[in-house]
């Protein structure tokens, strides 16, 4: 059996309010439609915006095949391969870390969370649920006067996928010199090639994608703000209400995951109220029009 059990196991936490503050937060999203010419793979660069906070990129909009084809080793059900179209937005360089976390902690009152005796730093946070990456980045948009928020589905799997379109953005063959995770069969972290860490590392301590994003395979699975549906019926380029109780889409996979689990298409389900050791995020920032 697998770490995740994919629509979890036992541990709750409250969520923690913020309506007010928060309604307009989910209003943000991405739309099929405005078309644009799709990306042309691995070459795509995407130049600096003005209004880019630091750590942020900018990622240029497109069209790409979401999901995974039928023979791709390691492949869900739930990775039916679609054409989404998604708008220009600016993604984290980097994983949100303890040391991010903590300060917005510390500001507001909240518990920080558990760091297991792995450290804090730069590590990237985990044990925060899903209200927590919302509640941070709703923060974070009144300290510095930009919108933050957490990726669609959509997005998330068009950054990580960089303009690629085999099962890593590396190539087809996992790789510890590439990503943090863990043994080949289920599960617990391993230590190999560059991937020193048996569980989670600093962040960038692994080559970029493409697109100069680092982490988007492993370390830890990351939330996105879109509401799971197996089917891929719309969920996936929109962000769920703050109240909707339904499971949230998780990416990336872990430390601690067999390597077909840190392909971009893979998916997983969490309730919003779960947090884990292996769960954290990275923002979108929004860009005017």
């Amino acid at each position: 059996m697998n770490i995740h059990m994919r629509f979890g196991r036992c541990c709750w936490q409250t969520p923690t309010g913020l309506a007010a503050v928060l309604a307009v937060f989910m209003l943000a999203g991405i739309a099929h439609g405005g078309e644009k010419p799709s990306p042309d793979g691995a070459g795509k660069r995407n130049p600096q915006k003005p209004g880019l906070a630091p750590g942020m990129v900018f990622i240029e909009g497109g069209c790409f095949q979401m999901g995974s084809p039928p023979d791709e080793a390691g492949r869900w059900k739930d990775e039916h391969r679609h054409r989404v179209c998604v708008r220009d937005f600016a993604i984290g360089k980097y994983e949100v870390t303890f040391e991010e976390y903590d300060r917005f902690a510390e500001a507001t009152g909240r518990k920080k969370p558990d760091d297991l005796g792995w450290g804090r730093g730069d590590l990237p946070v985990i044990n925060i649920n899903w209200h927590d990456a919302v509640a941070y980045a709703a923060w974070l948009s009144s300290e510095q006067g930009s919108h933050f928020r957490l990726p669609t589905e959509a997005e998330w799997e068009y950054a990580a996928r960089a303009g690629t379109v085999t099962a890593y953005s590396w190539g087809n063959d996992a790789g510890h010199d590439y990503a943090n995770y863990g043994q080949d069969r289920c599960c617990g972290g391993q230590i190999e090639g560059k991937d020193r860490w048996e569980f989670t590392s600093p962040v960038g301590s692994f080559p970029p994608n493409p697109w100069g994003l680092h982490d988007m395979a492993g370390n830890v699975e990351e939330w996105t703000c879109s509401r799971y549906d197996e089917h891929y019926g719309g969920a996936e380029a929109a962000c769920a209400a703050w109240n909707d109780n339904g499971y949230r889409a998780v990416r990336g996979g872990s430390w601690g995951d067999i390597p077909q689990w840190v392909r971009p298409a893979r998916r997983e389900a969490y309730w919003p109220t779960r947090g884990r050791y292996n769960i954290g995020f990275r923002l979108v920032q929004d860009l005017p029009r």
